[in-house]
C-alpha cells in the first residue's frame, strides 16, 4: 500500500528501480523533486544499518550469546527459526584479534557471516572443523603464535557471526543436548582475555526477555509516524564506525543527503514523503516478489550486488538469511490462488507435497507460520512452532504425499504432528530447506501453493 502523503507531497517513484542510483537518475539535487528522490535512494540504500547499529548497541561484542527458548517473546531478529540453538556475536575487530575456540561435536551446525548491510562474506571458518582461531581484521599487522591459535582473517573490522546447530539430525535424531552442549562450549573473547584465561568466554544463554526489543515493528512505526526521527536515527547509524568503508556511490549518497537534510531541522514533506515512499518500496519488493503458487523467494540472498532494495527487503523480513549453499527461505502471505491467509478461515489450510517432491535437504525443512506486522512466532496454546523433516510421528498419506494441516486447532482426524498452528487473524507461512540439494540447490524449486480446505 502507498503512502497518500509521499504521493501527494513529491513526484512519484517508479515502480522498478534496481538500484539507488535508478533512482537517482536525472534528478536536480536541490529541486523538491530531488530532496524526495535522495531520501528515498539513502533510506533504501543504508535501510540494513539502522537495524545492525541498533542492535549492536544492546549486545556485547566479541562474545557469543543466545537465548535460552525461542517462543513468541523473541522479537531480536526479524523470522527467528525454531530449528536450531543460536549462538551470535557482533565481532569488533579493531584493537585486536578475537579468539573463537570450536568444540568437538555430534551435532550438525552451521556459521554465517555477515556485513553490516546483511551481505554474505566467507569467513574462512568450515563447520565441523573444531580449533582454535584467531579472527584479525583489516587493520591487524602483528602476529598470533601458530600454536595459540589458527589466523584467520576477517575481511571486516565489524561484522556478525553466527552459528545455528540443528536440534534434530537429518534422519530426524533428536540431538538436542548435543546441540545445547556444543553452543555452551564455543567460546569467543578478545586475544588478551585469552592470555590470561584460555577457558574464557563462553556462550552467554539468556533469559529469552532479553531479546524481546522489536526492531522491526519500531522501524515501520517510526516511519509511519515520526520519519524525520527516523531518518536522523539512520543517520546516525550510517556515520558510526562499525559502517563498512563506502563505495565512491556510497559517500557520494551519503554526503548529498547529509548537505540537504542537515539535522532534520528543516521538516521539508519531501524528507518524510521519501522515506515513507522507500519504506512502501522495499515492502513492495518482497510482497511481489512471489512465484506461479504465490510463494516469495529470492535467489540472491546475501549477495545482492546493487540490488539494495531486495537486500532492505530480505532485512525487513529475514534478517540475517543464508546463502543459497545453506538454506533456502519460502515465505507464503498468500493461498495458491492468491488469497491473504487469514486464520478466521476455521477450517483452515493444507499445504500438500505429491509423492516424490519434498524439498530436497541435506539437513532438514521446515514449516513455521508467523504473525503479518513482526513476521514472529504465533503465540498458541499447544506451545508448537515449526513441522518439519524431522518431527516425530509425521504421517505421510496413501499415494505417498504428505500433508500439513494448518489451522487454530487441531482438525479432526489429523495427527498432530501435522498440524501447525496459525492464529484466529492474518498469518504468513515461512518454509526453510538447510543443506539444499537437488532443484532447491540449483533454484529451480516451486513448492506447491496453499490451499484451503
Amino acid at each position: 500500500m502507498k503512502n497518500e502523503a509521499s504521493a501527494g507531497a513529491s513526484p512519484s517513484v517508479r515502480q522498478s528501480p534496481r538500484s539507488a542510483q535508478d533512482i537517482l537518475a536525472q534528478q536536480d539535487a536541490h529541486s523538491p523533486a530531488g530532496l524526495f528522490a535522495t531520501t528515498v535512494a539513502y533510506l533504501v540504500q543504508f535501510y540494513p544499518l539502522w537495524f545492525t547499529y541498533y542492535q549492536s548497541q544492546l549486545s556485547s561484542h566479541n562474545r557469543l550469546a543466545g537465548p535460552d527458548r525461542i517462543s513468541p517473546i523473541y522479537h531480536f531478529v526479524v523470522a527467528i527459526n525454531d530449528d536450531t540453538l543460536y549462538a551470535s556475536s557482533f565481532l569488533d575487530l579493531t584493537a585486536e584479534p578475537v579468539i573463537l575456540t570450536i568444540p568437538t561435536t555430534a551435532a550438525t551446525y552451521s556459521i554465517l557471516g555477515l556485513d553490516p548491510y546483511g551481505d554474505i562474506f566467507q569467513t574462512g571458518l568450515q563447520p565441523q572443523t573444531p580449533g582454535v582461531y584467531a579472527l584479525t581484521g583489516p587493520g591487524f599487522s602483528g602476529t598470533v603464535p601458530e600454536d595459540v591459535a589458527t589466523p584467520i582473517a576477517i575481511p571486516l573490522n565489524f561484522s556478525t557471526l553466527i552459528f545455528r546447530a540443528d536440534k534434530f539430525s537429518s534422519t530426524g535424531e533428536n540431538q538436542i543436548d548435543a546441540a545445547a552442549a556444543f553452543r555452551a562450549s564455543l567460546k569467543l573473547q578478545t586475544l588478551s582475555e585469552y592470555a590470561n584465561d584460555p577457558t574464557g568466554g563462553a556462550t552467554k544463554i539468556l533469559p529469552e526477555i532479553a531479546f524481546a526489543v522489536p526492531f522491526k515493528t519500531t522501524a515501520d512505526e517510526l516511519i509511519a509516524q515520526a520519519p524525520i526521527t527516523f531518518l536522523r536515527q539512520l543517520q546516525r547509524a550510517v556515520a558510526a564506525p562499525n559502517t563498512p568503508p563506502f563505495s565512491p556511490f556510497e559517500q557520494e549518497l551519503s554526503n548529498r543527503f547529509d548537505t540537504l537534510f542537515g539535522n532534520g531541522d528543516t521538516q521539508r514533506s519531501e524528507f518524510s514523503a521519501g522515506a515513507q515512499t522507500a519504506h512502501d518500496l522495499i515492502l513492495d519488493r518482497y510482497l511481489t516478489h512471489t512465484g506461479p503458487t504465490n510463494w516469495i523467494h529470492f535467489t540472491n540472498t546475501g549477495d545482492w550486488g546493487d540490488h539494495v532494495i531486495e537486500r532492505s527487503s530480505i532485512t525487513e523480513f529475514i534478517q540475517f538469511g543464508n546463502g543459497i549453499s545453506t538454506a533456502a527461505y519460502y515465505h507464503a502471505f498468500n493461498n495458491g490462488t492468491g488469497r491473504p491467509l487469514d486464520g478466521s478461515n476455521l477450517r483452515g489450510y493444507v499445504l500438500t507435497f505429491p509423492a516424490g517432491q519434498l524439498p530436497e535437504a541435506k539437513r532438514f525443512w521446515s514449516l513455521t507460520a508467523y504473525t503479518p506486522e513482526a513476521i514472529e512466532l504465533v503465540h498458541n496454546p499447544a506451545d508448537k512452532y515449526v513441522v518439519a523433516s524431522y518431527t516425530p510421528g509425521l504421517q505421510h498419506n496413501s499415494d505417498g504425499s504428505l500433508s500439513i494441516y494448518m489451522a487454530t486447532l487441531p482438525p479432526a482426524g489429523v495427527t498432530r504432528a501435522n498440524w501447525l498452528p496459525t492464529p484466529p487473524r492474518s498469518f504468513n507461512i515461512m518454509l526453510r530447506v538447510y543443506g539444499p540439494e537437488g532443484d532447491v540447490a540449483d533454484d529451480t524449486y516451486v513448492p506447491p501453493g496453499i490451499q484451503n480446505r
